[in-house]
């Protein structure tokens, strides 16, 4: 029951991010991370970083595997 729980929670997580990836590529917004908001703590910022790098590789996978696919096609 709560590994079931803690899954959603991460799966749920993964799918935020990858939505934030896919804001940053097509609109080029991107969180301001400015350094006096991490004086506390410099690990936040290292964390924030991995959470939109995760977001980012699952972007590029989900393209790739799309790319590949017959079912999408791409139009410009």
């Amino acid at each position: 029951m709560v590994l079931g729980r803690v899954a959603h929670y991460a799966f749920d997580a993964v799918l935020l991010s990858a939505f934030l990836a896919g804001v940053r590529r097509s609109t080029g917004l991107t969180p301001s991370m400015k350094p006096e908001q991490f004086s506390e703590s410099p690990n936040v910022k290292k964390w924030i970083d991995n959470y939109l790098w995760v977001g980012e590789c699952v972007m590029d996978q989900g393209v790739a595997i799309m790319a590949s696919s017959s079912y999408f096609e791409r139009k410009r």
